[in-house]
């Protein structure tokens, strides 16, 4: 199937869910994260849910990483260039939603996206190679792709993997693992 069509079905089975599946769902995948060999990794990007478009709720993984004394990096997004600038999530951090509902850090201390080593990524669907759909803006693929090789990169989604995605471009960076309620797909 391809991209258009995924992540028509795929927003409209996210509308289906009732925010307490989402707050139990979510917890279901922050704990299987747990086992994930990952831990002795330093800087964690994550993403910060958007409510309206029923994500996988982040704030439980936020919680294991700053139990684990990770440095925590949040990104800000520019439209206009389709860049992403990353900042340390600190104490003093403050958080705004963007036009487009996306909560945000205002401002911080910068961090470069070599330094960061695991990335959870936000996704619609993916399939059992590791390719991904997104809202089609293409932050995350240009953002990844300036990682460095070794970063890895975790989808997290409420729903399990579709066979083959059929219109994956050159430029779309695959994930490495994907973490559902039912298990970790390892690419």
């Amino acid at each position: 199937m391809n991209k258009s069509a995924l992540r028509k079905i795929y927003k409209g089975k996210r509308e289906e869910l009732r925010p307490d599946e989402i707050e139990e769902m979510s917890l279901a995948i922050a704990n299987t994260i747990l086992k994930l060999d990952i831990w002795d990794k330093t800087y964690f990007h994550i993403f910060l849910s958007m409510e309206e478009q029923k994500e996988v709720n982040t704030e439980y993984i936020l919680h294991l990483l700053q139990g684990k004394d990770k440095e925590i990096v949040i990104s800000k997004a520019d439209f206009d260039t389709r860049e992403m600038t990353h900042f340390l999530l600190t104490d003093n951090t403050k958080i705004k939603k963007n036009e487009y509902n996306i909560p945000e850090p205002v401002d911080g201390l910068e961090v470069p996206t070599h330094k960061i080593d695991v990335v959870f990524v936000p996704l619609l669907a993916f399939d059992k190679t590791g390719n991904r759909v997104g809202y089609g803006k293409g932050f995350y693929d240009k953002f990844l792709s300036e990682c460095n090789p070794k970063t890895i990169k975790i989808g997290l989604s409420f729903f399990e993997a579709e066979e083959f995605i059929s219109d994956v471009f050159e430029n779309d960076i695959k994930l490495d693992f994907c973490v559902t309620l039912s298990k970790v797909y390892s690419f």
